[in-house]
């Protein structure tokens, strides 16, 4: 049971996190990030290469000469709709994790389109009492450590406590 769920994503991966107390908070450091589990897009695994491979190279070529004519494959579309079959994916599971964990607030960090995606997909699935906040900024790289500290100075979770500052 967490108090505090954070989801940190980009298009490639989803890590869900908890904020936990410690055990014993008079020698511990607490409360403490801790990630459960990480969802990875399998469509973004794909080298690019093999994913636009075809034999068009990108232009059309007329019967005169020297000209040519560009045209759109319309990867963006495509790239937008992969990044939105992972985010409904990440919602279903970010709904399993709240409840699992009986968490009131539920902190969302990624890059903006993605975020767009994401809130666009949990709002069906989240409860009315609970509060979300949201960055929008890629911190999938960061440890849990330094995404607990980041998101401390940002006012997003609560401070870590060092067993002497009690």
């Amino acid at each position: 049971m967490s108090e505090y769920c954070v989801i940190v994503m980009d298009g490639a991966r989803a890590r869900f996190l908890s904020l936990q107390q410690a055990e014993f908070p008079e020698f511990e450091s607490s409360p403490t990030l801790i990630e459960h589990e990480a969802l990875i897009n399998p469509d973004k695994e794909t080298p690019p290469g093999e994913l636009w491979s075809s034999r068009e190279s990108g232009r059309e070529h007329s019967a005169t000469i020297g000209s040519a004519h560009t045209y759109s494959d319309h990867r963006e579309h495509h790239e937008d709709e992969v990044e939105r079959r992972f985010t409904q994916l990440v919602a279903k599971e970010t709904e399993h994790f709240i409840q699992t964990q009986q968490a009131q607030n539920l902190v969302i960090i990624a890059e903006r389109q993605m975020l767009g995606f994401v809130r666009d997909a949990l709002i069906p699935l989240v409860s009315d009492g609970l509060h979300i906040q949201e960055l929008a900024k890629d911190l999938t790289k960061l440890t849990p450590l330094e995404l607990h500290e980041y998101l401390t100075n940002e006012g997003l979770l609560p401070l870590r406590k060092m067993p002497s500052q009690r």
